[in-house]
């Protein structure tokens, strides 16, 4: 599936959200990065520094160290993005000088890293601007990659005096922030939107600074989808926890008490589809999105899960003595946990808006508080009729 998002001052399109996914960092009131703290230890990408009438401007390397890669890694499974970012500022990328290109980005570092790549074997400068640590996508629906920082880092960087044209080079993926208009009329650099993806850069420019239908393309292919799954699992693991403290009470408790041996005997089926509704919402769902039918992620998610029961329940020996109301409780809850977690991957897609998600979570959290509701009321009667009273 593909999405073409238009660039321009007046692009309405946000991206989504998601508050969980975004790193923040303190803002920075600096011209250029302060990397005194030691380059070795803190911000091993910086070779040297370019004299410019400005000061010493960071010269960046445009090629990842292995240590790059492994904080890349550690940003997709772990914690570890909500403090992945760079101090924003001027950088050098080669050896630019007044007439080299600048290019703007965000302070996350994944985003920064992409753009300084993208740059090897070139002359340019990089302008970093302060998004709290979130890329620039997010940042610009935010606000935080948007005009008033933009216009407060040129001042604060100096790069009037460093280059000697009035052109910078924006992300696409940045438009929904950026008023070009109000930038040239209070700085006086016009401001062009390059392609979607840093790679097509090269092309860019040998095009004359044009980007063609390709590079205004955003894919959001199977790779791309399946690459995000990991952080969806990390944000789900500490929940599991009280996922299976609930199991275990509710199958081991008697009126004697509460039986642990007991609770996996009757319940391991009932963990066992939890579980995987984990995987139908945060894995299947995303990895096959563009094959399961409805636009709502909500929809999509709920399918998945109730394919995945009906599969699992024709493919395995359920007790034919099962209570009524545990099946009821199963077959309501897991495709709603699907669901759920399905439509947590919103903020992460091209598939959808701010106001897309708000019209679906809008009609689809009353249905989750129904369904929760009934099927906790079906574990309850299931309890009630295992010890005999109904």
């Amino acid at each position: 599936m593909k999405f073409t998002q238009l660039s321009g001052s007046n692009s309405k399109f946000s991206p989504v959200i998601q508050g969980e996914n975004s790193c923040c960092c303190p803002a920075q009131g600096i011209s250029t990065p302060d990397t005194s703290t030691g380059t070795e230890n803190n911000a091993p990408y910086i070779t040297g520094y370019k004299e410019t009438v400005a000061g010493s401007i960071p010269r960046v390397s445009t090629e990842l160290s292995l240590r790059d890669k492994w904080e890349h890694v550690k940003a997709r499974i772990s914690s570890f993005r909500m403090s992945f970012s760079v101090i924003p500022g001027i950088y050098a990328a080669g050896d630019p000088g007044e007439n080299s290109d600048v290019f703007v980005t965000s302070n996350y570092k994944m985003s920064f890293d992409k753009l300084r790549v993208s740059l090897n074997g070139m002359d340019a400068w990089i302008l970093v601007l302060d998004t709290a640590g979130i890329n620039v996508w997010c940042a610009a629906g935010k606000g935080t990659f948007g005009t008033v920082e933009l216009l407060r880092r040129l001042a604060l960087s100096g790069l009037l005096k460093i280059v000697s044209h009035r052109k910078i080079i924006m992300p696409q993926l940045g438009a929904p922030g950026i008023d070009s208009g109000e930038v040239r009329r209070k700085s006086g650099f016009r401001v062009l939107f390059g392609p979607v993806r840093a790679e097509d850069i090269g092309k860019y420019i040998q095009n004359g600074f044009k980007a063609d239908a390709e590079m205004r393309e955003i894919k959001f292919g199977f790779m791309d989808r399946l690459i995000l799954t990991p952080i969806e699992f990390y944000m789900i693991l500490p929940k599991l926890t009280y996922f299976v403290l609930f199991f275990l009470i509710i199958f081991g408790l008697n009126p004697q008490g509460i039986f642990f041996r007991d609770a996996w005997f009757n319940g391991y089926l009932f963990l066992a589809g939890g579980l995987l509704s984990v995987l139908s919402g945060a894995f299947l769902t995303p990895v096959l999105l563009p094959f399961i039918p409805f636009r709502a992620f909500s929809v999509k998610g709920w399918i998945m899960g109730v394919v995945l029961f009906i599969s699992i329940a024709y493919f395995t020996e359920i007790p034919e003595t099962q209570s009524i109301f545990l099946s009821a409780a199963e077959f309501i809850l897991f495709p709603l946990i699907s669901s759920y977690l399905a439509l947590q991957f919103t903020g992460a897609t091209t598939f959808t808006s701010l106001s897309g998600v708000k019209k679906e979570l809008k009609y689809s959290l009353p249905v989750y508080i129904a369904g929760t509701i009934i099927s906790f009321g079906c574990l309850i009667l299931y309890k009630i009729s295992e010890w005999g009273i109904i």
